[in-house]
């Protein structure tokens, strides 16, 4: 499917959401697209940090064990990390958001003369003016809800609170889970006992598989197509467990 037709195909997906009223569920799914998003990068980073630990072990050419070890131990250390990185992140973000919104309000409440100014110079700002623009300040400053949104969104590009938003504690605990389940994957060989000479290549095909897989998965937030997501995620991932690997063997021959 060449450009125009894949442009035309999206056309007329969107233009059908919007004539059965079913664009709400497909696009605007903003509380399913964050739980998503952690999962994605939390997979992401768990099959890499994980097979890197597994490739600088084997370039030092360590026993299965020592894999088995510092493998876990990165799995659950940095797994939990980011996971409480992303809730924090999260939280903060939410908090700044209301507080923010306060802010406005306090402002709307004690100070409307100047914060109806506020919203006549950005409706001005986009285009309206004369009568227009005097019913449109009259309409948005009625309703003190509607007021305060208009000046978050205008002022700190905060939009009306969306009570289905992913919770922060979820969306971290979705990320751990990601995290812990994709980085499991290079650990398999080494966990059902194979022989040494098949553990690394096999974890290496499986790492090659999860992270093209995963790369698929990061399409919907990248709007590219999806080989060329899978390929960069792959091409990065391999590239960061070449230097985990490098750096493997030389310390494996200094020490």
């Amino acid at each position: 499917m060449n450009h125009n037709e894949e442009l035309k195909r999206r056309i007329d997906l969107v233009r059908q959401a919007h004539i059965d009223g079913s664009e709400g569920r497909v696009y605007h799914r903003m509380w399913a697209s964050d739980y998503l998003r952690g999962a994605v990068w939390g997979a992401n980073d768990g099959i890499v940090t994980t097979f890197a630990v597994v490739a600088g072990v084997a370039g030092a050419a360590l026993a299965a064990k020592v894999v088995l070890i510092l493998g876990f131990a990165n799995l659950l250390a940095d797994g939990f990390s980011m996971a409480m990185g992303n809730y924090l992140g999260d939280k903060s973000n939410k908090e700044h958001e209301a507080s923010e919104r306060q802010r406005e309000a306090w402002e709307v409440e004690h100070l409307p003369e100047g914060e109806r100014q506020e919203i006549y110079n950005i409706y001005r700002a986009k285009g309206f003016d004369g009568e227009l623009l005097d019913r449109i300040v009259e309409t948005i400053t009625r309703d003190k809800k509607l007021w305060v949104d208009e000046m978050a969104i205008a002022e700190h590009g905060i939009f009306p609170i969306d009570n289905n938003k992913a919770r922060p504690w979820k969306s971290a605990l979705v990320t751990f889970i990601a995290f812990v389940v994709a980085g499991f994957i290079p650990l398999l060989p080494y966990i059902v006992g194979l022989p040494s000479n098949q553990t690394f290549p096999l974890a290496l095909g499986a790492t090659i598989l999860t992270l093209f897989g995963v790369g698929i998965l990061r399409t919907p937030f990248t709007e590219r197509r999806w080989w060329m997501v899978g390929s960069e995620t792959l091409v990065v991932g391999l590239l960061a467990s070449g230097v985990a690997y490098l750096v493997g063997v030389l310390l494996g021959n200094i020490v």
